[in-house]
């Protein structure tokens, strides 16, 4: 690929400078030039009205013979992770916009609830058991995974953005040669071309983008834990549950796991919470955190935070909710103080209730509040504490 200038019809106009992300363009002698550092991202190309812009793209082979919507069902200790259900959700949509089958795909040993994957959505359970795969081998996941892809030829392949998953999956693409769209945060059919659509937030989450595989097959994509809410159960659901053999010694493997420890200094467990009240900058200052703690206590809630506390080491990293921090999906979320960022809204718009308390009435976390008080939080939080206290008899 390659990008070009057509001097004959660009009129210097400038219009393509100021709408380059790497401020690569420059007219010198009415002409636009582009100096190094252009990824191709086509800006320029769509602010240019005299098509003096030209993007060259070289022509790729579309894989054939691949079909079928997978999903890797992350487990840990022989228990299935909840991003597996959340996924299976949304890969039953895609499944069935494409006419297709939609597989989860299982690696380990003595998993438990396997069938449940079929009750929550899946056609079908390819399910690798073998004593090497009960810990996180990545090497030994690695070569299972990429085995049943070469077999099988899924279409699609989603997992989660996890510890796991963002190690795992990228050396599975670069392996079998595809393209990878980490942290997404939504997925879509493209109704005429059938391919991915695939959406994530991009420059510090100032812009969503939005990205295709157009020729190598399958389209990997890893999506953040809670961006998705998982689907009801169908117990009368039919599937198949195929199990494969795994060769450990055709594996070389690199590593080796010698134990598993615990982060025991995070005890905060934001993403399994139901209640979350969450303090931003509006606190002014570390010390009224101490406010908005004593409502999560109100509440039995867990206290998060937006980025720029924890930045300024108002509050320890592990309470941070957001594009940088953890994605949650709790039945209610109480925002005291926070504007609403994209990077924040990003990990808590999922939410099932979310109140918003900031004393500007067009502060952008409004967009997506179920219920907004505008007011000085100093004066509306304790209020709240103070009744929710008496309510349940605490004072």
């Amino acid at each position: 690929m390659g990008i070009q200038i057509d001097p004959d019809k660009c009129t210097g106009c400038g219009a393509c400078e100021p709408v380059c992300p790497f401020g690569v363009i420059e007219v010198v002698d009415d002409t636009a030039q582009i100096k190094e550092g252009c990824n191709l991202c086509g800006a320029c190309v769509e602010a240019c009205d005299f098509d003096a812009i030209i993007i060259e793209e070289a022509e790729q082979a579309v894989s054939e013979g691949f079909q079928g919507v997978w999903v890797f069902a992350e487990q840990r200790d022989g228990r299935l992770k909840s991003v597996a259900y959340e996924l299976l959700a949304e890969g039953r949509k895609l499944a069935d916009k494409l006419g297709t089958e939609l597989s989860a795909v299982c690696l380990g040993h003595n998993v438990e609830g396997t069938d449940h994957l079929i009750t929550y959505g899946a056609d079908k359970v390819y399910l690798v058991d073998d004593p090497a795969l009960a810990d996180h081998q990545e090497d030994y996941y690695t070569a299972a995974l990429v085995a049943l892809i070469r077999e099988r030829k899924p279409e699609i392949l989603l997992a989660g953005a996890t510890a796991m998953g963002r190690s795992f999956m990228p050396r599975v693409a670069s392996i079998i040669y595809t393209g990878l769209t980490a942290d997404c945060t939504g997925l879509d059919i493209e109704p005429e071309s059938k391919l991915l659509l695939q959406t994530r937030p991009t420059f510090g989450g100032n812009v969503m983008a939005t990205i295709m595989c157009q020729a190598r097959r399958p389209q990997m994509a890893t999506v953040r834990p809670h961006v998705f809410k998982r689907g009801a159960p169908n117990e009368g659901r039919q599937g198949e549950i195929i199990k494969v053999d795994f060769d450990k010694e055709s594996v070389t493997a690199r590593t080796k796991l010698l134990n598993f420890v615990e982060d025991l200094s995070e005890r905060v467990k934001l993403d399994e919470a139901e209640i979350i009240v969450s303090g931003g900058r509006g606190l002014g200052k570390p010390e009224n955190f101490q406010i908005v703690a004593e409502l999560a206590d109100a509440l039995g809630a867990a206290l998060g935070s937006s980025r720029p506390p924890v930045d300024d080491s108002w509050i320890p990293y592990p309470h941070q909710v957001g594009q940088t921090g953890k994605t949650v999906c709790p039945k209610l979320y109480v925002a005291c103080g926070i504007s609403g960022a994209v990077q924040h809204l990003a990990g808590m718009q999922t939410a099932e209730v979310i109140v918003a308390i900031n004393e500007d009435p067009h502060a952008p976390i409004f967009e997506v509040a179920t219920y907004g008080i505008v007011g000085d939080l100093f004066q509306v939080v304790p209020m709240l504490t103070d009744r929710l206290k008496k309510t349940r008899g605490l004072v």
